[in-house]
């Protein structure tokens, strides 16, 4: 097979680097205070948290000069800063985080480190020799080797050391034992399944998934060296349940997919294996919003968000098709129910970050970035190139640097949950009580009711709410127009919030249809479905904004449009005023002007979990 580029700076980084020192010491572990009282709410409180974190046990994350190991990064998440591999330091944006998981690729996971020690065994293949060694003379070559093999799931005999793997993952599992602080910070052992599809010479569509254990893990991980096919990981899942082992895997990266990820048929045996394993999807993270597509949505003026156009770690763009994304597939979902009697897509939403640094950087003022190399401003593609005052005329970006410019301060998942324990947070992803924000700390709460609703200006509305009717995540059986209500809040730390919108997704034949509708506005009142002007206005010279927006936004909202017969999946989203996007921040603080071939601007956002109406 032909070479798979797993990353483009990578060509330059991995000819040059060649480590020959061991890598910092390991500290030793400290069990952490666990004596807390565990506070319950049965409203339900909204704790923020990532499920997609890689450390120096990553393949691709050791190469690039990322030296934490989970121990570092779950501090991290609780609010100490690190350093960034390459001196720099970086630290959390907005307070500690409630729950993380490190997710390393599980294929080789901890070799490459092993392969650059001296002395170590892995030190010794000629496959760290021809990466690692003095003499070595085509690196980038070899090490994209080992990509090719995560790929095809043939791996390289010689570096393929399930006895240090298996160490690397018991030491993963003993640092998110020792981080677990029920009722303070919650931890989960997981790993990534890096499965991906061949579709160019060069490139590869991305299948990924993150799989996350509730309370105890397997010895050994099922990887794509053991196969490279999903529905082998779903079957090996069905068996850790039958011994014990608690478990879910969370795709990723659907936009990168080409289509691959949401197939439009299965076999209602397939579906129910898939959904049994899969109840959430990613929808956000620093490589791109895997929501909708423009293309998909032309009547959605907010489905161009933080688009990441090229297939993961290639110069090829992807192609933005319905199986890419998670608004067709909530309706393409709804279309195998009708024909196998199981939907496969009636899964919850989150977001996460899929850094490699050991920590997220969810701060447009603060970027940092995926790798190490993210902040060199020659990457970053923010501002004039080679510290020139201003850009050229007709600027074009050097071909081989695609990935940083495209990255998002992205994202985190939200969980409605009544205590911050292990048990309370995963019930509650499993049960898709869930939201995803592109970063800030935003919230989001969904309900269904088939009669009555309470009040939303109503003190116990959500405990009304839970009595009443269903949250996101669950389905309504209705004879007559469904009524939701929607409520979000802003983070206090971000920009205030603009409109909260209904999504509504259904099949016509065999072609999702979809209708995105303003239910409540920062100021004023919706007119054909669409909020007026808002008067909160943004200075890209200064970064600074003008106007009040809305802390809160809550609403009442029937569909006038339901028909009896129809199966819908509905889902609310909420928008943000626009503020500087941190390409933009860069060039204010650089005095120059924003990039010419980069967005000004973002809307952050948060999507909830769907609520099913048949």
């Amino acid at each position: 097979m032909r070479a798979l580029i797993i990353g483009v700076s990578l060509i330059a980084l991995a000819a040059c680097q060649a480590e020959t020192s061991a890598p910092p010491a390991k500290p030793a572990l400290k069990a952490e205070t666990t004596a807390a009282e565990i506070i319950r709410t049965p409203t339900k409180t909204a704790f923020f948290g990532d499920l997609h974190v890689h450390t120096m046990n990553s393949f691709d994350a050791y190469i690039f000069g990322t030296r934490a190991d989970a121990d570092a990064a779950y501090r991290f998440a609780k609010g100490e800063p690190m350093e960034n591999g390459m001196g720099a330091t970086i630290e959390l944006g907005g307070p500690a985080l409630d729950f993380y998981s490190v997710t390393d690729h599980g294929e080789y996971m901890g070799v490459v480190p092993a392969m650059a020690t001296r002395g170590t065994e892995l030190s010794k293949t000629e496959t760290a020799k021809s990466i690692f060694g003095l003499l070595a003379t085509d690196r980038r070559a070899n090490f994209l080797r080992i990509g090719q093999t995560v790929v095809s799931g043939d791996e390289l005999e010689d570096i393929y050391d399930r006895s240090h793997m298996d160490v690397v993952w018991a030491s993963t599992v003993a640092a998110t034992e020792v981080h677990n602080q029920p009722g303070v910070f919650t931890t989960f052992a997981g790993y990534e399944y890096t499965a991906m599809r061949q579709v160019t010479d060069t490139a590869a569509a991305n299948l990924h998934r993150n799989v996350i254990f509730k309370d105890s893990a397997p010895e050994r991980l099922f990887t794509t060296l053991d196969s490279p096919n999903p529905e082998d990981l779903w079957a090996w899942m069905d068996e850790q349940r039958a011994d014990g082992n608690a478990v879910m895997a969370i795709p990723h990266n659907s936009n990168a997919s080409n289509g691959m990820m949401f197939a439009g048929s299965m076999s209602a045996d397939m579906a129910a294996l898939r959904i049994r394993n899969e109840p959430l999807v990613e929808i956000t993270q620093l490589k791109g919003t895997s929501e909708t597509h423009p293309a998909l949505s032309p009547n959605d003026e907010w489905s161009d968000f933080e688009q990441y156009d090229y297939l993961i770690g290639s110069r090829d763009k992807s192609t933005p098709e319905m199986g890419s994304f998670i608004r067709q597939a909530l309706a393409r979902g709804l279309g195998i129910e009708t024909a196998t009697g199981v939907n496969p897509y009636q899964f919850g939403v989150i977001g996460s970050s899929d850094t490699h640094l050991g920590g997220p950087s969810l701060s447009e003022e603060d970027f940092f970035g995926k790798f190490p190399h993210d902040l060199d401003p020659d990457n970053r593609q923010s501002t004039p190139p080679k510290g020139a005052d201003a850009w050229p005329e007709e600027y074009q970006p050097p071909a081989d640097l695609i990935s940083t410019p495209q990255y998002g301060a992205s994202g985190l998942a939200g969980v409605w949950a009544e205590a911050n324990t292990r048990q309370d947070i995963f019930s509650a992803l499993q049960a898709r009580e869930t939201f995803g924000t592109s970063g800030p700390r935003m919230k989001v709460r969904f309900f269904g009711f088939t009669g009555e609703a309470p009040d939303p200006s109503d003190a116990d509305m959500i405990s009304q709410s839970y009595a009443r009717g269903v949250p996101m995540g669950g389905q309504l059986d209705v004879d007559s127009a469904p009524t939701f209500l929607a409520w979000a809040s802003r983070d206090a730390g971000s920009a205030p919030l603009e409109r909260l919108q209904m999504i509504k997704t259904w099949m016509e034949g065999d072609t999702p249809r979809e209708s995105v509708i303003d239910i409540a506005c920062a100021e004023g009142e919706p007119s054909n479905e669409r909020c007026p002007a808002q008067s909160t206005a943004l200075d890209l010279a200064t970064c600074t904004r003008s106007g009040d927006g809305a802390g809160e936004l809550r609403t009442l909202w029937t569909d006038p449009d339901y028909a009896p017969d129809e199966t819908v999946a509905y889902y609310i989203r909420v928008l943000e005023a626009p503020k500087c996007r941190w390409s933009t921040w860069d060039a204010v603080r650089n005095g120059t002007a924003p990039s010419p071939i980069l967005k000004p601007t973002v809307q952050d956002r948060a999507w909830s979990s769907a609520i099913w109406v048949q």
